[in-house]
This record gives structure tokens, C-alpha cells and sequence, in this order.
């Protein structure tokens, strides 16, 4: 009698134990809420600063620096660059390797290893190119996309980084200045609007550009 009731008890614990492992798995998954960023990079009126802004932090936090031994060299800062292009593919371009070689030396490194003509190089090649005049080609709105990253933190029907174009274009559709709000982020950046993840400022762009790119979103 004993034996039997025991057998009935282990019985009853292991569906117990099949019921809350089912429950469990059929709980729906919590999204997962990362922190706010709080390092910050260190500003510059160098180009490099623009474009670690830019593309560097979609992928991870200003305090990766932290990590890298003090006093890196412009050499050095360049080839850790190079090394993030070609083995992690990181959507950086060979002159913005370099801009921001300069840039991370300049700043966190060994400054004295950045030259004149460094500075030179990439103040010249960071430079904006100016609005085309009306009658020449269209811009072609995917490759700047593609060059300055954008698709890295948005897609046009899904969330990843950003939100979705699509989403953003149902937000401001039936506001009479979501075209300029959208260009405004662009440009500006913006934090706050779509959760904790900033968006940072593509102000090298030209105004012809910008107002392309939010065309485009505003018609997804």
C-alpha cells in the first residue's frame, strides 16, 4: 500500500513538473531591452568623428576603445580599421579606414604620430560634395543606402537596430511636416523617438541627398 501510494506521489510530481516545463515553453519571449548607451565619444572636429559616429556605433559601444592598448599610433589605429573592414565587414570604405585612423589616434592614441598631411587627407576626402544641378542624373538613393551604412540599423518592413521604414512612414504620413521631421533626423540625428538606441547625424550629406532619403522613406 505504501509502494503504491509512493508510486502515485512520484506520478503526480512529474506531471506537475511536465506541466510547468510546458507553460514555460509556451510563454511568450520578452524582448530584449538593452541598456541606454552611456560612453560617449569623444569629439573632434576631425571627419573620422562623423563617420565613428555614424558606423562604428551600430555595431558596438564607444568603450571598445577602451579596450585597445593606450598611445596607438595612426599605423596602428588604421590597420585595427583595416582588420574590422576585411574580417568582420564592417561597412566602412579604404578612406574612411583611414579617417578614421586619424581620427581614433588623434583622439584616444598617440596624436603626435597624426601629420599635417594626414589631416589634410581627411578633411579632403570627408569633404561634401556639392548639390548637383537639376538637370544632371538622379541621385541614386540605394547607393546612399549602402555608402553610408543605412540598412545596418533599418530594413524596410522589420525592426532591427532602427525601426522600419515603413513604420516611420506610417507615423508622419498624415502630418503635413513628417517629410522635413524626417530630414531633420537625418541630418541631426535623433535619440528618444524609437526606443534607447540613438540615431546619429549624417550632416555630410548634402541637402539634396537628405531630402531624397526622406522621400524614400516617406513612400515605403
Amino acid at each position: 500500500m505504501n509502494q503504491s501510494r509512493a508510486s502515485s506521489f512520484a506520478f503526480a510530481l512529474a506531471a506537475l513538473a511536465a506541466m510547468a516545463a510546458a507553460a514555460v515553453s509556451a510563454a511568450p519571449a520578452k524582448p530584449i531591452q538593452l541598456p541606454a548607451e552611456t560612453v560617449k565619444l569623444k569629439p573632434s572636429s576631425l571627419p573620422g568623428y562623423v563617420v565613428a559616429q555614424q558606423k562604428c556605433a551600430m555595431c558596438h559601444s564607444a568603450d571598445y576603445i577602451a579596450y585597445q592598448p593606450p598611445g596607438m599610433t595612426v599605423a596602428q589605429w588604421t590597420a585595427e580599421m583595416t582588420k574590422m573592414q576585411h574580417l568582420y565587414g564592417a561597412p566602412i570604405s579604404d578612406v574612411e579606414v583611414k579617417v578614421l585612423g586619424v581620427y581614433l589616434a588623434a583622439t584616444y592614441g598617440d596624436a603626435n604620430s597624426v601629420t599635417a598631411a594626414d589631416r589634410a587627407l581627411t578633411a579632403e576626402a570627408s569633404a561634401p560634395m556639392p548639390d548637383r544641378p537639376a538637370s544632371t542624373a538622379a541621385i541614386d538613393v540605394q547607393a546612399l543606402l549602402n555608402a553610408n551604412a543605412c540598412l545596418g540599423c533599418h530594413a524596410v518592413a522589420q525592426k532591427i537596430v532602427g525601426p522600419a521604414y515603413h513604420d516611420v512612414a506610417n507615423k508622419y504620413k498624415a502630418d503635413p511636416a513628417g517629410l522635413s521631421k524626417i530630414a531633420a533626423s537625418i541630418k541631426g540625428g535623433s535619440s528618444g523617438k524609437w526606443g534607447t538606441a540613438p540615431m546619429p547625424p549624417f550632416a555630410q550629406l548634402t541637402d539634396t541627398q537628405i531630402k531624397e532619403l526622406a522621400a524614400f522613406v516617406m513612400k515605403q
